[in-house]
């Protein structure tokens, strides 16, 4: 009977490993446990799952071409070869290549597009433009259903009751939401809009992955329209929210970035009508004041009071003295008509110019004016408790309806309640 060595048999095992060509070659997956990181520059680690575990090295040569640092828990995929170390006798998978899998892989994905945008000059404030203060028509791309898009309705029309928002009702989940987003954005863009809101509501990483593709972000990129993106909540990133002109952590900040308060512009009309009217009573105080202050200065100065002053030297003048007097009075007093013909002519005309700037900023205030509007053929809705009527879900067949118009009310009953249906773009 032949006796073999330790040696032998490990090496042996060890060579039957190398020859087998599916040990040679294999990729595994795993979750790492006990990686620890040697000063000579190999990694070694375990990868194991439910039913198992196997010891793992990567050696500081193949170490170069991992995009990423190993840490206990990460799910990964490993390629390499199973042989056998004959010093132990145990046998161990020596890794060449490594990468994430599952949402690790698409976070991967994320940082790798997210620097070449950003080395393009994607996300330069150069690029950025402003939201506009005061927007009156709003494009929204998000799905039609869900808490995203009622949020951006119910905030933007509760601040601004007289806002237009257009919905396109785009795919933000699965095949196909990367072009129906892109399609929405380019759509939208062209309709000139003020501002456009693009987001959805919160989720994983492959929830909003679509967010996070190269053509959405290059869609942002090239539109006219400034675009605030509203992807998730706040603790979320996509890279819409890098190349948007302005990020809002959820739909309704959103909307509130894109909306103004009405209630608060109507309080500012009234401010600058008041400042108005004020700084108009004080220039005409102080024209008034001025002609005041010149026909005492007339009076003053008037031919007559000089006359009086001189009168007993005039009596003793003969008749010649008088005569040439009476002339130089005459002259004086018609010199004295033409100055106060020419202050009243100024003073109409200072007037005339005060009151056509009132006229001008009254035609300004009245076309602002919410009354301007119902008497250009719009009107107010409510049911006949006074509740008012925004949806055809609000009323129901027979039910009574009051549309308040600019002169007085219409009783109407309702014959039917037809919603309108939106198309997919």
């Amino acid at each position: 009977m032949q006796v073999y060595s330790v040696t032998q048999i490990n090496t042996y095992i060890k060579n039957l490993f190398v020859r087998d060509f599916v040990l040679s070659r294999i990729t595994v997956r795993g979750e790492v446990s006990n990686c620890k990181y040697h000063s000579s520059g190999h990694i070694y680690f375990t990868l194991k799952d439910r039913g198992g575990a196997i010891s793992c090295v990567m050696f500081s040569g193949q170490r170069e071409r991992l995009t990423f640092r190993l840490e206990d828990g990460q799910e990964i995929d490993v390629s390499g070869q199973i042989t056998v170390y004959e010093k132990s006798g145990t046998y161990q998978l020596y890794v060449r290549d490594c990468r994430l899998s599952g949402a690790g892989e698409l976070y991967e994905r994320f940082l790798q597009l997210k620097t070449e945008l950003a080395e393009m000059g994607m996300f330069d404030e150069i690029y950025k433009k402003p939201i506009p203060r005061y927007s009156r028509r709003i494009g929204i791309v998000t799905a039609s259903t869900g808490a995203a898009v009622r949020d951006i309705i119910n905030v933007a029309t509760r601040r601004d009751p007289y806002v237009e928002l257009v919905l396109y009702p785009a795919r933000v989940q699965g095949e196909g939401a990367k072009e129906s987003i892109v399609r929405g954005i380019r759509q939208l863009d062209k309709m000139g809009l003020d501002v456009m809101i693009v987001g959805r509501g919160g989720g994983s990483i492959e929830d909003l992955w679509a967010f996070n593709e190269e053509c959405v972000a290059r869609a942002i990129f090239e539109a006219e329209t400034p675009i605030i993106s509203a992807v998730g909540h706040e603790t979320d990133f996509t890279i819409a929210d890098f190349v948007a002109d302005r990020r809002a952590p959820t739909p309704s900040a959103a909307a509130e970035l894109a909306s103004f308060e009405y209630d608060v512009l109507e309080e500012q009309f009234g401010a600058y009508r008041s400042a108005l009217e004020k700084e108009m009573t004080q220039r005409l105080q102080l024209l008034k004041a001025r002609v005041n202050a010149d026909k005492e200065r007339l009076q003053r100065l008037s031919p007559r009071s000089v006359l009086q002053n001189r009168r007993q030297q005039l009596d003793a003048m003969k008749g010649s003295m008088r005569q040439l007097i009476e002339r130089k009075t005459e002259r004086y007093l018609q010199k004295a008509e033409r100055t106060a013909d020419a202050l009243r002519q100024r003073m109409r005309g200072v007037l005339e110019d005060r009151r056509h700037r009132l006229q001008v900023t009254a035609v300004r205030l009245d076309g602002l004016s919410p009354l301007k509007k119902m008497g250009g053929g719009y009107g107010y809705i409510t049911d006949d408790r006074g509740k008012s009527i925004r949806s055809v879900q609000d009323v129901r067949k027979g039910a009574r309806m009051m549309t308040y118009v600019r002169d007085g009310r219409i009783v109407s009953d309702v014959v039917a309640a037809e919603e309108w249906s939106y198309g997919s773009g």
